[in-house]
């Protein structure tokens, strides 16, 4: 298990991205909401076509890390890096992160209002680079398909979810980043995403998981890394989660 920093100051976790090979790479980051100071020193590694969960109790900071990946405006990075395949998003911008391949999909979802299905994927596409086509979205969700004439807002809470995660997929992605995909849905739609996020990475997109669910994200996540304050306190397997008691009821509660 990862430890936090010690009372000296010396943080075990400090060079993790830089020392091991990822496609991405978030080092000692700190992002603050105005004088909150929410992501302290979080490091670690995602490789390719790996499933990551990023788990915590309520409060733990894994939406502000989602966030500070995606390069949205708050929380402010104030520092670290971040890398994806060598690139410095660090350096940029909400838009240029996006268009570097880095896809959140909000735990609201966004799908806009007065739009249908398919104005809403087309939309995904007005700027380049582009990713998916429409036909392929809907290969991927059938259930998309029927309604691609529907308005987007009226879709059933899954449906909903597998429009903003086929919305992700029109831009030209290499990760993509998921804010509470499970939340509010029946277990049986549940099955169906994470049936869908392992057809997602056979297709060599990398995925972060951010679940309130842990137990469901575990089981398809190849890795976790746990937050507890906004810091890591663990990195490693999945499946030791699963296995940890231990482990999960000291930072999950499950």
């Amino acid at each position: 298990m990862n430890k936090p920093a010690t009372s000296d100051g010396f943080n075990p976790n400090a060079n993790r991205a830089a020392t091991a090979p990822a496609f991405l790479s978030v080092a000692n980051i700190h992002g603050y909401y105005g004088e909150s100071y929410i992501v302290q020193d979080v490091s670690f590694n995602v490789h390719e076509g790996e499933i990551l969960a990023l788990l915590g109790r309520n409060g733990a900071g894994k939406t502000s890390t989602l966030r500070t990946i995606a390069r949205v405006g708050t929380p402010e990075l104030k520092h670290g890096e971040i890398w994806l395949d060598h690139q410095p998003l660090h350096e940029m911008k909400a838009h240029e992160a996006a268009a570097a391949g880095i896809q959140l999909v909000p735990e609201d979802r966004r799908i806009i209002a007065g739009l249908t299905v398919e104005e809403n994927l087309q939309l995904a596409q007005i700027a380049p680079p582009k990713g998916w086509g429409i036909d392929r979205i809907y290969e991927l969700f059938p259930r998309l398909g029927e309604r691609r004439k529907q308005e987007g807002v009226t879709l059933s809470g899954g449906e909903q979810q597998m429009l903003a995660i086929g919305r992700a997929l029109c831009r030209d992605i290499k990760v993509l980043l998921l804010d509470e995909p499970y939340e509010g849905l029946a277990p049986v739609i549940v099955q169906e995403i994470a049936k869908t996020l392992n057809l997602i990475r056979d297709q060599g997109i990398t995925t972060i998981l951010v679940e309130q669910n842990a137990i469901a994200a575990l089981k398809i996540a190849d890795r976790a890394v746990i937050l507890d304050t906004g810091s890591v306190v663990f990195d490693g397997a999945a499946s030791e989660v699963l296995e940890n008691e231990e482990l999960r009821q000291e930072y999950l509660a499950i």
